[in-house]
């Protein structure tokens, strides 16, 4: 029997989202909720999805009167909270929420709370894990292949051309500080864009984190130029204390030729025998991605460089491959790749990150809360 699956939310990251479920034949998507009825409509014609899905414009009509087996929240960031507990208490089966899990840590407890009373498997949307250049990777640090890792550096590139044509009502609710992250003018770019580094950066080494250290600029609004800097903690013995930092850059004149979003992340990660080079991530397949410079992975190992080219070049694979998993995981019952109880961690990560550019100094995380 077909789970039955109900989305919320169907702007454009419903684009990207809907992928791993057409032609599933494992999954039924019965139901779409978007407050505008209309675009709901269109999405259905867009993917040649059933006609016979049901459209809500009330998230709470649509999660009464269905009985569902897996609910995608694909919603602003103040909103997942309370879309979550919803959803949890009225015993749905599965829940997946795009990043950033939640505002605040409160909002994450409560979240993770409901979810335990109802036997609902929570799951964050993180795309990144599953991309398959970073999975390979992912896969060759395991391997130990360049030995311990010491240090990363992952480079977010923004431009201000390019990508999605993406209304400017869709980015109107970022614009209070409050539902970004909070601070003084919010942070958009640390809390919304930031949050696949910062995850990213605790699961590709397997560590959690320690402390941060964090400055922001502000450009038009933005917490950006950004740089964070962090430390590991050693849950077990490495050959060097780690660390790792984050850059976030703006190119506001400059277009990144994008299927998706113009921005584009590059990974760096030493270890004590090699050099790994992992090369763009948002706009992966774009021009760049056929150049010798940008394959997707370049390591510099015991006197050699060796290069993975033969990897699928689309971000629209990551989503795919992250849906998939989650449809893996309910079926088998099993925890998903970023539970809610590691996603908090995630987010703690984050929150604290914002603080400390707050407060000028650096933050620890089991003193944060």
């Amino acid at each position: 029997m077909s789970l039955k699956v109900g989305i919320i939310g169907t702007g454009v990251i419903f684009d990207l989202n809907i992928l791993g479920y057409l032609n599933n034949q494992d999954v039924m998507i019965t139901c779409l909720c978007n407050r505008t009825s209309e675009k709901a409509k269109r999405k259905i014609k867009q993917f040649n999805l059933d006609k016979n899905i049901r459209i809500y414009s009330d998230y709470k009509e649509m999660l009464d009167k269905e009985e569902l087996d897996i609910v995608e929240i694909l919603l602003p960031h103040h909103l997942h909270a309370e879309v979550t507990i919803y959803a949890a208490r009225k015993g749905v089966k599965a829940i997946s929420v795009q990043k950033p899990m939640a505002l605040t840590l409160d909002e994450a407890d409560k979240m993770i709370e409901a979810c335990k009373d109802s036997g609902s498997i929570l799951s964050i949307y993180e795309n990144f894990f599953f991309a398959p250049h970073i999975l390979k990777a992912k896969e060759l640090i395991d391997l130990d292949y360049i030995g311990d890792p010491s240090s990363i550096r992952i480079k977010i590139a923004m431009g201000g051309k390019g990508g999605w044509n993406v209304s400017t009502s869709s980015n109107k609710w970022r614009e209070d500080p409050k539902m970004v992250g909070g601070a003084d003018t919010g942070s958009p770019v640390l809390l919304d864009n930031g949050w696949h580094a910062f995850s990213l950066a605790s699961w590709l080494f397997g560590e959690e984190i320690e402390k941060v250290f964090a400055w922001t600029d502000n450009y038009k609004g933005l917490d950006a130029p950004a740089y964070v800097m962090f430390k590991y903690k050693q849950s077990r013995e490495h050959v060097i204390p780690q660390y790792g930092h984050m850059e976030f850059s703006l190119m506001p004149d400059m277009e990144i030729p994008s299927n998706y979003y113009p921005t584009d992340e590059f990974i760096e990660i030493i270890g004590s025998r090699g050099i790994m080079k992992i090369n763009q991530g948002t706009s992966i397949g774009n021009k760049m991605s056929e150049s010798e410079i940008f394959v997707p992975i370049v390591l510099i190992r015991d006197g050699k460089v060796e290069t993975y080219t033969d990897i699928k070049k689309d971000w629209k694979y990551s989503f795919i491959n992250a849906t998939n998993h989650f449809i893996d995981v309910v079926e088998s019952n099993k925890e998903p790749i970023l539970s809610g109880e590691q996603a908090i961690k995630v987010l703690k990560f984050n929150l604290a990150a914002i603080k400390s550019t707050q407060i000028g100094k650096e933050v620890i995380l089991d003193e944060f809360n």
